[in-house]
């Protein structure tokens, strides 16, 4: 498929990235050559200098023959120009706009379709969704939600004096008490997809699918404790600080703000009148102490430096807050600072383009396309839901005999909302949807790919 990408940050180098990855033909417009130039030292992908909401521009991409326009930049007024100056050109083109001022949300929804908008992308309010999610349940390191909000795949990490260490997963019923299935293990640098005789062991990560409805009992079982965020503590006051708190205070959670910039300190203030919001470095030890950290249940840092987060979160998962979540926009640090007090990485500009990629693959497979996509095990896995039609073979046979691919494994079936965490005699028909787990390096395309030919 023939994308374009407007914009060259931090978005739109993840979604080189992942489409690259995924075998598309992909043009970078961007008006900064240097970005350019090191968008074009990592990837193999054709660029373009230039303003992206500029006819010329947009022709000399090859706007008349592209699939789909994503439009990244940093104005969001650009973008939303850039994919309405695109469907004029082409009319049957697919545009995507990544708009991140709330004040737009009316517009947005009542003027879509005059704007040329196939979907719009706002990774700050992804994430404080995912943040929110998550302090729900903060002994949870990752949530990803399937079926309705029906079912969850979640993921918990196994300690040497918990339940879990030692366990082999035939037997993880005796402990649970309630019907889950460990669809993925990541130990060290591999990602496994587990059959009963796997046995766990410290320091793996597990994703386990459940109902969402005993996530709870779950926890109880498995003897983690049910702990509750009353109190958090948001450090940088970004856009997303600002999606976030908004969610919080809304739910009762007491919610307090450290913004270095007065300025902004000031406006937060004003907008969030129920936040407690303090002017102050929130990478100084002293701020953090005189302003109740080790007193606050969830610890949230929201800076726009990477490194900085990281070393706030590492201090006050140090000082013994709970719950310790961190911003970073490099994927890599997930996987290396896991086990050093970050607590649990949220990027936003991946969960944007997970987004993405499951438009893509909805655009090439149009029956059977997947209707959820998740990353887990730090982009080494993934998680797809697809709804069963008539075209998908296998229907009514159970599971133990249909031939699936290694690698992949069928985790749930949700049948007129009825969830069935699958064993060997389950099968699945038309109509129902299904949640798939991959450890494979080719992408899934639509619910036909998993079996064996």
């Amino acid at each position: 498929m023939k994308i374009i990408v407007a914009g060259d940050g931090k978005v739109g180098l993840a979604l080189t990235r992942q489409l690259l990855r995924e075998g598309h033909d992909l043009v970078t417009i961007d008006s900064n050559p240097q970005v350019l130039h090191m968008s074009l030292d990592q990837y193999d992908v054709m660029t373009l200098e230039g303003n992206a909401a500029a006819m010329e521009t947009l022709r000399e991409a090859g706007v008349e023959e592209a699939e789909l326009l994503i439009a990244a930049t940093s104005a969001d007024e650009t973008n939303i120009l850039c994919c309405l100056t695109g469907r004029i050109l082409n009319p049957n083109l697919h545009t995507i706009a990544r708009v991140r001022n709330p004040d737009y949300k009316e517009q947005l929804f009542s003027m879509r379709e005059q704007l040329g908008l196939s979907m719009t992308i706002n990774p700050e309010l992804s994430a404080a969704h995912e943040i929110f999610r998550l302090l729900q349940f903060p002994s949870f390191l990752r949530r990803e939600t399937f079926a309705k909000g029906r079912v969850e795949i979640v993921e918990l990490k196994v300690f040497e004096d918990g339940k879990l260490n030692g366990v082999r997963l035939s037997e993880l019923y005796k402990i649970a008490k309630v019907k889950v299935l460990v669809c993925a293990v990541s130990r060290g640098e591999e990602v496994e997809i587990p059959n009963g005789d796997y046995r766990l062991q410290t320091g793996d990560h597990i994703y386990v699918t459940a109902r969402a409805a005993n996530l709870s009992q779950l926890l109880k079982n498995l003897g983690i404790g049910m702990s509750y965020v009353n109190r958090a503590l948001l450090v940088g006051g970004s856009r997303l600080c600002f999606y976030l708190a908004e969610r919080l205070l809304r739910a009762g959670v007491q919610v307090k703000i450290i913004e270095k910039n007065e300025t902004r300190a000031r406006y937060l203030a004003e907008i969030l009148p129920k936040a407690d919001v303090v002017q102050g470095d929130g990478s100084s030890q002293e701020v953090l102490e005189s302003e109740g950290l080790r007193r606050a249940d969830a610890l949230v840092t929201l800076t726009d430096m990477d490194e900085e987060n990281i070393v706030i979160s590492m201090y006050g998962s140090a000082a013994g807050v709970k719950k310790v979540i961190t911003k970073a926009n490099r994927l890599e640090y997930s996987h290396m600072f896991e086990d050093m007090g970050v607590g649990t990485v949220i990027s936003p500009k991946a969960l944007c383009s997970n987004n993405v990629v499951r438009y893509v693959r909805a655009m090439q497979n149009q029956k059977g396309s997947v209707l959820a996509l998740h990353r887990i095990a730090d982009d080494r896995a993934e998680t797809l839901e697809f709804l069963v039609d008539d075209t998908v073979p296998w229907r009514g046979v159970p599971l133990k005999d249909v031939p699936v691919k290694k690698g992949i494994l069928i985790s749930c079936i949700t049948r007129r909302g009825d969830t069935v965490i699958p064993d060997g005699a389950s099968s699945f028909e038309s109509g129902d949807t299904v949640i798939v787990v991959t450890t494979c390096e080719s992408p899934i395309m639509q619910l036909q790919d998993i079996f064996e030919e």
